[in-house]
């Protein structure tokens, strides 16, 4: 699980400054109906460091949890859109540290236990791990108008 922390780690640290740059214009601006702003995309990433902290805790002391969550319905009822972003981004930084220390304390052995996250079949938290790294910087990419990265 090493690995997957270090990269996290790398994340917030190569990815914070160029979010701060961000204008609060262009983190307000909608694409088009029906579509995040920047700053409902940092939020909807704020959401799913949420529920993977909640995955990376109750997987450790449930056998196979089911943890899901309507991400449309999260950012629409949390109002991201007239949220301080300077507080998002801050709330995004400390969760995903957060996740950091919570990989960090697991037991040996806790990385193979399974949760189900709504797809056909659960996941070790390893994955899990893996899985909110790569979704994490597909949003980002995203946000920051980079080239993109592929994410299911």
């Amino acid at each position: 699980m090493e690995p997957t922390i270090q990269h996290l780690e790398k994340i917030i640290a190569n990815y914070t400054r160029r979010l701060e740059a961000i204008s609060e214009d262009a983190y307000n601006a909608k694409p088009g109906p029906g579509k995040w702003s920047k700053k409902e995309m940092l939020g909807h990433l704020v959401d799913s460091a949420q529920n993977n902290i909640r995955r990376f805790i109750v997987a450790q002391y449930e056998e196979t949890p089911v943890i899901l969550y309507n991400q449309d319905k999260w950012v629409d009822l949390t109002g991201y859109q007239r949220y301080p972003t300077r507080d998002l981004l801050t709330l995004w930084i400390l969760l995903n540290r957060h996740i950091c220390r919570v990989l960090r304390s697991m037991p040996a052995g806790a990385a193979n236990r399974k949760c189900f996250m709504g797809n056909s079949q659960p996941h070790t938290l390893e994955w899990v791990a893996a899985d909110y790294c790569n979704h994490l910087l597909h949003h980002l990419h995203r946000i920051l108008d980079l080239d993109p990265i592929a994410y299911p």
